[in-house]
């Protein structure tokens, strides 16, 4: 691990540029499909103004003196309409130079907007992404922090989504460039990049975050996260993943608030499927966000405070009190206080107490 932190700390500021790009979510059309939008308007403006000067060719004198056919009208648009010219078709009658001046003039300048319309945009497109860039820089403030946009980092911001919280709260941050363009799909904003450097945990404003939620795939990566975010943020609170168990103690001692250790929770749940189905499916139940029981931590009501957990509408399991989490059967937890919080089971479909739909507040 130091190794690999020296590693780190010796690539050159050119290399550490070419990570951590931030990619905003798009909403609008695709590049092709905006191009071939812009070309299709072209070709209506161009056969627009075939038929009005051959419905009009009698009022054109042509230098050949043949008369004007239809394809002397589509070569005197396509000259008339890119400003070539050449002199050789010109409108002779007053009908024909005043369709020629209130009409095919307008379509000529609509012509060459959509054609250099597609030039200008992709030369602004820069500048564009950049402006687009900077304003959701100025305004992420108590934003959400995921590292690794895997099956775990999915279910994690599924589970805050299902709380309340917003799209536009929540930063991906992963090595793959097609899984941070699967993130934008999804209408969230991605860093590319690899977490353990400073600078990609700086692009996704670490330092203003509110939580980060730490899913790579390796576990010396979350304790590598772990100390870098700790050092840039010490407010922030840090949920980590580890595969193996006798990880956890590391990332704790990292600064992670809490470790999920999956490999060893996935293993107790398939044993606790196997001696007890019922009571597994129980817990998977509490485990999904939206259907059937929640398991949610709330604050304490009024009308809640003084009274035992026994007396609560919803099903009490433990009683958070200052940095202690007292079972409901807990002596010191029979009176419930206005600054404690309960974690507690209810159905998913019944509001909060005080009808406080904004579940996001319970965290």
């Amino acid at each position: 691990m130091v190794k690999r932190l020296y590693g780190v700390a010796q690539e050159s500021e050119d290399e550490a540029e070419q990570h951590g790009a931030v990619v905003l979510p798009t909403f609008g059309a695709s590049p092709l499909r905006q191009v071939l939008r812009r070309l299709l308007a072209a070709f209506v403006v161009l056969w627009v103004t075939v038929l009005l000067v051959y419905i009009d060719r009698e009022g054109y004198r042509d230098a050949a003196d043949d008369g004007m056919s239809f394809l002397d009208c589509v070569y005197y648009t396509t000259v008339t309409l890119s400003t070539t010219g050449y002199g050789d078709i010109t409108p002779a009658s007053d009908s024909a130079r005043l369709v020629n001046a209130l009409v095919i003039t307008p379509l000529r300048v609509l012509f060459l907007i959509i054609l250099i319309g597609t030039t200008l945009e992709a030369l602004t497109d820069r500048t564009r992404q950049q402006w687009r860039l900077n304003r959701w820089r100025s305004a992420l403030r108590d934003h959400t922090v995921v590292v690794g946009y895997g099956t775990k980092g999915r279910s994690a911001i599924q589970t805050l989504l299902s709380t309340g919280l917003v799209r536009d709260q929540v930063v991906v941050i992963d090595t793959h460039p097609q899984v941070v363009k699967a993130a934008n799909g999804e209408g969230f904003a991605g860093v590319e990049g690899d977490a353990t450097r400073s600078q990609v945990l700086v692009r996704a404003q670490v330092q203003r975050a509110k939580q980060i939620v730490i899913a790579p795939q390796r576990d010396d990566t979350s304790v590598l996260v772990t100390l870098t975010a700790r050092q840039l943020n010490p407010r922030i609170k840090i949920v980590a993943a580890v595969r193996e168990e006798e990880n956890a103690p590391l990332l704790r001692q990292s600064g992670a608030d809490q470790v999920i250790t999956s490999a060893s929770a996935a293993g107790r749940l398939l044993g606790l499927a196997m001696l007890s189905p019922n009571a597994s499916s129980v817990i998977e139940d509490l485990i999904q966000q939206g259907s059937g029981l929640d398991l949610k931590e709330r604050p304490v009501t009024k009308a809640e405070a003084g009274r035992s957990p026994r007396e609560c509408d919803d099903l009490v399991v433990s009683v958070v009190r200052g940095h202690r989490i007292l079972p409901f059967d807990d002596p010191e937890a029979a009176s419930l206080q206005l600054t404690d919080r309960l974690v507690v089971i209810h159905r998913a479909s019944r509001p909060l107490p005080d009808g406080d739909e904004r579940r996001g507040e319970y965290r």
